[in-house]
């Protein structure tokens, strides 16, 4: 019997227009599911945008205001793709109206907010979901199996990065994301939160790290309010403003179970376009994967190969997910199939009413690591990792 779901968005920028997609996808690609979202209500501050909701996304109505959309009688999930700042309210007022909630990370704009917030969805018995999308593609999902199926042997070593171009050319605009005000912290909470649920995902629990930070790029233009793109640029001789948060982080780990590592971001990176990437060694093999090829696998077990050496395996209809979205063997999916993937699997768990991960849970998991590199730029010294959950 197909299940109805009713969704409330807040927050209609790329982000949301993302996931909106991935709503009305779930029918099509994924008809057996028998789950039908329906667009009720979106909340923007812009009326533009508003409007592109009810006109081309079939949203049922639109708002200015956000607490229409949590206070709405006819919504069941409440997804939040507003900015960082915006997080704790948002997900504390859904929590108290009962409503289950999907937040794309990071969850808060810092360790402490996430704890705050994990524990009001905690308390609520909500369904939560975390923004954690790499984990969804197919090849990730091969090789947490291989993994969970110890077909690498002994984990040994593990090393992680997410090197992105959106904030490599020094006339990108300073909007919100370059704020500590408005985004918290920097690379640490955009990028850097996906690298570490990478190496949780894949890894296990991280004991203790040290890390370090930079910024790169001092100043930036001033944006016009309500104008310009994630990769909008300004001119030379423009106004501009300080950067507060930091462009780069890097750190080494040490894991619970003994497996030793590297974890990087960077914003303003040369090179690396969208580099979201891991490799992964055992004592019988290793594979590694980047977001730049998410339809490859480098793979290496020795002791089953023909040959010494890594293969590169190509995603196809024989891996998860996969075959719903494009048949056959070496066929492409790209970074929205990843979103589509992510809210399938929510939506199955709010339909059985069972734990999604990645949950909030695992979001303040992340924190805590987070929380423990912050401490490391402070004490240049090995912090251990602590968790921040609150009782």
């Amino acid at each position: 019997m197909t299940r109805e779901i009713r969704i409330g968005l807040i927050g209609f920028g790329w982000m949301g227009q993302a996931h909106s997609r991935s709503y009305r996808n779930i029918p099509v690609y994924f008809p057996e599911a028998d789950i039908r979202p329906r667009l009720v209500v979106v909340a923007d501050t812009l009326p533009g945008r508003v409007d592109l909701a009810l006109t081309n996304f079939g949203y049922e109505r639109g708002t200015g205001v956000w607490r229409e959309v949590i206070e709405s009688d006819d919504v069941d999930v409440i997804d939040i793709t507003a900015p960082n700042a915006m997080h704790e309210e948002l997900v504390e007022a859904a929590a108290a109206a009962g409503k289950d909630i999907f937040c794309e990370k990071p969850v808060g704009i810092g360790p402490d907010a996430t704890a705050a917030i994990e524990k009001a969805a905690r308390l609520s018995d909500a369904i939560t979901g975390c923004g954690f999308n790499y984990r969804w593609a197919p090849m990730v999902q091969y090789t947490k199996k291989l993994i969970e199926d110890g077909r690498f042997g002994e984990l040994t070593h593990y090393r992680g990065r997410f090197f992105s171009m959106y904030g490599r050319e020094r006339l990108g605009l300073l909007s919100w994301r370059f704020l500590q005000d408005k985004a918290g912290y920097g690379a640490l909470t955009d990028l850097m939160s996906h690298v570490i649920d990478m190496a949780l995902h894949l890894s296990g629990p991280i004991a203790r790290v040290v890390a370090t930070k930079n910024i790169f790029v001092k100043e930036r233009p001033l944006p016009t309010p309500g104008e310009g793109a994630h990769y909008a640029l300004g001119s030379s001789g423009d106004p501009t403003g300080a950067v507060t948060n930091e462009d780069y982080v890097g750190a080494l780990i040490e894991f619970a179970n003994g497996v030793r590592g590297t974890l990087e971001a960077d914003r303003s990176i040369f090179g690396p376009q969208s580099s979201m990437a891991f490799e992964v060694n055992g004592s019988h093999g290793a594979a590694g994967w980047d977001h730049e090829r998410l339809n490859e696998l480098q793979l290496y077990l020795p002791e089953e190969q023909p040959t010494d050496g890594f293969i590169d395996v190509l995603a196809g209809d024989a891996f998860p997910h996969q075959g719903n979205i494009v048949p056959g063997g070496g066929n492409s999916i790209g970074y929205e199939d990843m979103k589509l993937i992510e809210s399938l699997e929510y939506l199955r768990a709010v339909m059985e009413r069972r734990p999604f991960y990645p949950g909030f849970g695992d979001a303040l998991a992340v924190a805590s690591v987070m929380d423990a590199m912050v401490r490391s730029w402070s004490s240049e010294s090995w912090e251990d990792v602590v968790s921040l959950r609150r009782d």
